[in-house]
C-alpha cells in the first residue's frame, strides 16, 4: 500500500504563526496584540476614569477644543399674560489644549527563537501596557492635582482640633479624618458640583486609606463589600463615606520634601548647636552629593525657612551643613527640602471629584498604539534586533476647578513617604 505524507495544516483556518522572515503579523495577532495592550493599560488609567472623554481629532493639527455649558440665571421675572418672553440662549465655551506624544520601546536580538519571540511580544506589550498606563494617567493627575480648590485636613492634637491653612503646616498629625471629607463635600455641593452617579469620588492612596478607616472619627465608612445597593464598582474602589466613593490607588500624588543634594531630601541635627552657622547630622553626605548642593537652596530648619551656604561631606555624624546665619538648633531637629510639610512630613493629595470637573483625550481609536517590529526592520542588515514599543496622543485639562477639592493631608507615614 503507498503512504502519503499529509501537511494537516493546509487543512485547518488557523494561521502559520509568523517568521523571523516574515515581513509583518497577521492583522489578526497585530490586533490581539494591541488589545493586549490596552488590556493592560486601561486598568492604570484611574484618573482618567472620571474624565469628560473627548476622541483625538484627525487632520485638525495638534489642539483639541473641549466645551464648557454655561448654566442659565434664574427665571425671576413673572410672565406677562399672553406674551411670550424673550427667553434665554444658551452659551459654551471652548478650552482649547495642545496634545502631546509619550511612548517608549523595548529591543529584542535575533537569538530568540521562533516560539520565543511569540512569548516575549506578548510578555513585552503586558509590561509595556502597565508603563503606558501609569505614564498616561500620571499626565492627568499633574493637571488634576494642580487645580486652585484646596482644603487641608485639621490637625489632632490630643483629640482637640485645629485648622491648618498651608501645606507647609501639615505634618503627621492631620491625617485624613471623616470631618475634612464632610467639609470638602460642602464646598462641592455650595458650588452645586455635580455628583459621579450619586455621589463624589475621592482618589487617594493606600496610606491615607489606612489613616482614615483607622481614625475614631470613621464612624459611617461603608466598605465596599457592603454595599446593598446594585451599582458598579469602580476599579480599586475600596468603600464609602459621607456622599463620597472611595478609590485607591499607589498612583495617587505624594509630595516629598524637594531634593536638595542628589538622592537626600531629608536630614537630622546631631548635637544642640548654638549660635552657630555650621550644624552637624547624623546622616553621611558624599563628596559627589555635597557637590551636587544646589546653591543658596531654601530649606526647612527645625521648622523654620533658612538658607545654606555649603556643606561638607562626611560619614554618618561627621558630615555638616553651613548656614548663611547662625543657628540655634536641638538635636534631632529635621533639616529638609521645601515643598512639603516643614517638618519634614511628605504630603498626600487627595482628590475629590465631582461631575465634569476636568477632560482628557479618548484613547481607543487613535490615543494609544502597539508597534512591533521585526528582525530587519529599519537600519538592520543583519536581522539582528526586533523591538516592541508603544505611542500615545495625551493631553488632560481643566473644565471647573470648583467642582472638585484637593484635599491635602499628611499620614502616618509621611515620614517615610517619597513623590511617586
Amino acid at each position: 500500500m503507498d503512504k502519503w505524507k499529509l501537511n494537516l495544516a493546509l487543512f485547518t483556518e488557523q494561521a502559520e504563526p509568523n517568521k523571523t522572515t516574515d515581513s509583518g503579523m497577521s492583522a489578526e495577532m497585530k490586533t490581539y496584540y494591541e488589545m493586549e495592550l490596552l488590556h493592560n493599560a486601561e486598568p492604570k488609567l484611574l484618573y482618567d476614569s472620571f474624565a469628560k472623554k473627548k476622541p483625538i481629532p484627525k487632520g485638525r493639527g495638534k489642539t483639541i477644543e473641549f466645551r464648557r455649558w454655561s448654566t442659565l440665571p434664574k427665571a425671576l421675572s413673572p410672565l406677562t399674560e399672553g406674551v411670550t418672553p424673550t427667553g434665554s440662549n444658551s452659551s459654551v465655551s471652548y478650552i482649547v489644549a495642545t496634545i502631546a506624544q509619550y511612548g517608549d520601546y523595548v529591543r529584542e536580538t535575533d537569538l530568540l527563537d521562533l516560539t520565543a519571540i511569540d512569548d516575549v511580544i506578548l510578555q513585552d506589550t503586558q509590561m509595556l501596557g502597565r508603563q503606558a498606563g501609569k505614564t498616561l494617567d500620571t499626565v492627568t493627575r499633574e493637571v488634576v492635582c494642580g487645580g486652585s480648590n484646596v482644603s487641608y485636613a485639621d490637625k489632632n492634637t490630643a483629640g482637640t482640633l485645629s485648622e491648618i491653612t498651608s501645606r507647609a503646616d501639615l505634618s503627621s498629625d492631620c491625617v485624613l479624618k471623616r470631618s475634612d471629607v464632610v467639609k470638602a463635600v460642602a464646598k462641592l455641593k455650595a458650588m452645586d458640583a455635580p455628583t459621579i452617579g450619586n455621589e463624589y469620588v475621592a482618589i487617594i492612596h493606600p496610606y491615607v486609606s489606612a489613616d482614615l478607616q483607622l481614625s475614631s472619627e470613621a464612624g459611617g465608612w461603608i466598605d465596599v463589600n457592603k454595599y446593598t445597593d446594585p451599582q458598579k464598582i469602580y476599579n480599586g474602589e475600596i468603600g464609602k463615606l459621607a456622599g463620597v466613593r472611595f478609590v485607591e490607588s499607589t498612583e495617587a500624588k505624594i509630595v516629598a520634601p524637594a531634593e536638595f543634594m542628589d538622592g537626600i531630601n531629608r536630614l537630622t541635627v546631631k548635637t544642640n548647636t548654638t549660635s552657630n552657622a555650621t550644624v552637624p547630622v547624623n546622616e553621611a553626605i558624599t563628596e559627589e552629593q555635597a557637590n551636587s548642593l544646589i546653591a543658596d537652596v531654601h530649606l526647612y530648619v527645625g521648622g523654620e525657612e533658612k538658607i545654606v551656604a555649603s556643606v561638607a561631606h562626611g560619614t554618618a555624624g561627621n558630615a555638616t551643613i553651613t548656614f548663611t546665619e547662625a543657628q540655634t538648633v536641638t538635636a534631632g531637629d529635621m533639616i529638609c527640602g521645601m515643598d512639603a510639610g516643614k517638618d519634614g512630613s511628605a504630603i498626600f493629595l487627595n482628590m475629590i471629584i465631582g461631575d465634569e470637573a476636568y477632560a482628557t483625550t479618548e484613547l481607543e481609536g487613535g490615543g494609544l498604539q502597539h508597534f512591533v517590529k521585526q528582525l530587519g526592520a529599519g537600519e538592520d542588515p543583519l536581522n539582528q534586533r526586533s523591538s516592541i514599543g508603544w505611542k500615545a496622543t495625551k493631553v488632560a485639562k481643566i473644565l471647573n476647578d470648583a467642582y472638585m477639592v484637593r484635599l491635602e493631608s499628611g499620614s502616618s507615614y509621611s515620614a517615610e513617604a517619597e513623590s511617586n
